[in-house]
């Protein structure tokens, strides 16, 4: 039950900060970037694959590990190394072998799966370690 309200948050955080970061920062810079090479409609299969990879990817090494005894802090170190791992797979790839891809998407792009994904997993902690505590793992203000 720990993971899965780890999980069902993780995944919330993720996604709504993905809806709101490519149709406003990524879809235009890789639209000037890479211009007909785009396609007009997203594929959702392959972005469905990758969103369920990646939260597994997150509950394993983020949520597991904060479920054994971590903290909040633990758990979004964890989600922004796996972030860095996997946005940099693909971005490093690309800048490869694609004869018009450019350092700023590749900074760009690394940077928010960083962010995206510690901040999610850092979401699951806090939602599961409230449940769990009944009371918030944030000191007051």
């Amino acid at each position: 039950m720990n993971l899965a309200i780890f999980a069902a948050v993780t995944a919330a955080v993720f996604c709504i900060g993905d809806a709101v970061m490519i149709p406003m920062v990524m879809r235009p810079l890789f639209k000037s970037a890479l211009g007909a090479a785009m396609l007009d409609e997203l594929r959702l299969g392959p972005a469905a694959l990758f969103y369920f990879i990646h939260i597994a990817g997150l509950v394993h090494f983020a949520g597991r590990p904060f479920v054994r005894g971590g903290d909040a802090r633990g758990a979004f170190l964890n989600g922004a190394v796996l972030g860095l791992v996997s946005y940099s797979c693909y971005e490093m790839t690309s800048w490869t072998i694609m004869r018009d891809w450019q350092t700023g998407l590749v900074v760009i792009d690394m940077a928010w799966g960083t962010l995206i994904s510690g901040t999610a997993a850092w979401a699951g902690a806090i939602a599961m370690g409230t449940l769990r505590s009944r009371r918030p793992l944030l000191p007051p203000t």
